[in-house]
């Protein structure tokens, strides 16, 4: 998979997210690289789930 598709594949992802979870933003879900934990983490604790949960909600989607 290619950088191109990997951005593709978050833009659908995220935009899953944002609509089970009106409470997230464009900011929380930005994904820069390198950031990647950094951001799953503040996704974790503005939705009050554990990493395990996150993973989950994210698989199912």
């Amino acid at each position: 998979m290619n950088s191109t598709e990997a951005k593709g594949n978050w833009n659908e992802q995220k935009g899953k997210l944002k609509q089970k979870f009106s409470i997230l933003t464009d900011n929380d879900l930005m994904f820069a690289e390198g950031k990647k934990d950094e951001m799953l983490g503040k996704i974790q604790k503005k939705l009050g789930k554990t990493k395990e949960e996150l993973k989950a909600i994210m698989a199912a989607l």
